[in-house]
């Protein structure tokens, strides 16, 4: 990892620049594979499936025996442990339920707001390093709580064209409908166009690298909603001298072994921490089996040491963390002022992989700075909020001056017209001599 101490602010952006990739090529290459997709269906998918992840497949979609017998193959403690999981994520999203009640906004005016679920979902799960079945109970299990009334799951097959058991379990448990052995960009462009086997889906949800975000990309460009554009993962760690150098160097690694393109970044006021936490990293890389992804991710880490607290939340704020620790004495004080992160997480004991797996809120996150204007996907991420108005004869009386002034100035006519024709169908009604319509 890469120390920089008290650097100045001016070079606060350059420091903070994300791993680097060549965008022209990424999205001719990804678009090249969408249309193919769009055009061929099944075949591309089948094509692509061979060359990307080097495996035949006849089935695209997992039969209900595979579920079955996928459910038992699971030992009983981690299925109590999916469980758990599935258990907090569904108490925190459901706790997200809500409509806006009738609002009288001026007499004879009443306005509502309907929260409705989105139809039909798709759920993009990676494959790559790790069966991610968590990333199954966080999509699958808040499009459940929203009913939605198609829930499409594509996760890419192992080579032996399988999806591990767990991944199975937990989206039989998340309620998942559908699911499909594909991955990668062939994945993402099937769910947005749909195929002789994978439905089409109005909104795709779910990380990837950066090709599949890429692919998310482009298919929004056709009207298909996406949850946001999550790609490499990252954490930034804001730590005082109250901080433990080997929780660091654990919170650091366990971002770092998700793959070679994530990034770690510690920020400290205590320039005491630095060497503890560097030879923290260097033992316990040596306990975990995926060192070479993580020492190469690592290569994009940086410890960065700054006078204060509230230099380190302005450098936070900057870089718009995906994952934030605030490891400090008071890190609800600290809290208080940030304003850019996907998830935050307090204290010396409350490790990011808490938020992973079982804290019960969602790790499916904006990156590359994204969380200065997305949410994380939440119970809403599922929904569609519908408006709704009903209008009495005196309460459009008392709007009609408003209406009839701001549309006329605006040079729409008809629209100032659509009240005046009620209006006067209104006094025509009292006076039939004078009736217009």
């Amino acid at each position: 990892m890469q120390v920089i101490k008290y650097p100045a602010r001016e070079f606060w952006s350059t420091l903070l620049s994300r791993p680097a990739i060549d965008r022209k090529s990424l999205f001719e290459k990804v678009g090249s594979i969408v249309s193919e997709v769009k055009q061929n269906g099944d075949k591309a998918v089948k094509k692509y499936t061979l060359q990307f992840d080097k495996v035949g497949i006849e089935e695209l979609e997992v039969s209900q025996e595979e579920i079955e017998e996928a459910s038992l193959q699971i030992p009983n403690q981690l299925k109590e442990a999916i469980e758990m999981c599935r258990r907090n994520i569904w108490k925190f999203h459901s706790a997200q339920q809500h409509d806006l009640p009738e609002i009288q906004t001026t007499p004879g005016v009443v306005c509502w707001q309907k929260a409705m679920p989105i139809e039909k979902v798709g759920l993009y799960v990676p494959g790559g390093t790790a069966p991610l079945f968590s990333t199954v109970l966080m999509l699958g299990v808040p499009a459940q709580i929203a009913e939605c009334k198609e829930i499409v799951l594509c996760t890419p097959p192992d080579k032996e064209g399988k999806i591990h058991p767990a991944v199975l379990y937990a989206a039989k448990v998340a309620g998942i409908h559908r699911i499909f052995k594909i991955g990668g960009i062939q994945a993402i462009a099937a769910m947005a166009y749909g195929t002789e086997t994978v439905p089409k889906v109005y909104k795709i949800f779910g990380p990837g690298n950066q090709y599949v975000t890429a692919a998310k990309q482009l298919i929004a460009l056709d009207g298909i909603a996406i949850d946001l554009p999550a790609g490499p993962s990252e954490v930034m760690v804001i730590a005082d001298e109250s901080a433990r150098p080997c929780f660091l160097a654990a919170d650091l690694l366990s971002q770092a072994e998700h793959s070679v393109d994530t990034q770690s970044i510690l920020i400290t006021v205590s320039e005491n921490l630095v060497e503890p936490v560097l030879l923290e990293i260097e033992e316990q890389l040596n306990r975990i089996p995926k060192k070479e992804i993580a020492l190469k991710a690592l290569e994009n880490g940086k410890i960065i040491v700054l006078q204060s607290l509230e230099e380190a939340v302005a450098m936070a704020n900057e870089y718009a963390p995906e994952h934030l620790i605030i490891s400090t004495r008071y890190s609800l004080g600290v809290a208080s002022n940030i304003s850019n992160a996907g998830s935050v997480f307090l204290g010396h004991y409350t490790p990011e992989s808490a938020g992973d797996y079982a804290s019960g809120t969602n790790h499916t996150l904006p990156t590359n700075g994204y969380a200065k204007a997305y949410s994380g996907v939440n119970l809403d991420s599922f929904m569609r909020k519908v408006t709704f108005q009903q209008i009495s004869r005196e309460g459009l009386s008392n709007l009609s001056n408003a209406i009839i002034l701001m549309a006329e100035n605006e040079g729409l006519y008809a629209h100032s017209n659509a009240v005046k024709v009620r209006l006067d169908k209104e006094e025509s009604e009292e006076k039939p001599e004078n009736r217009l319509c």
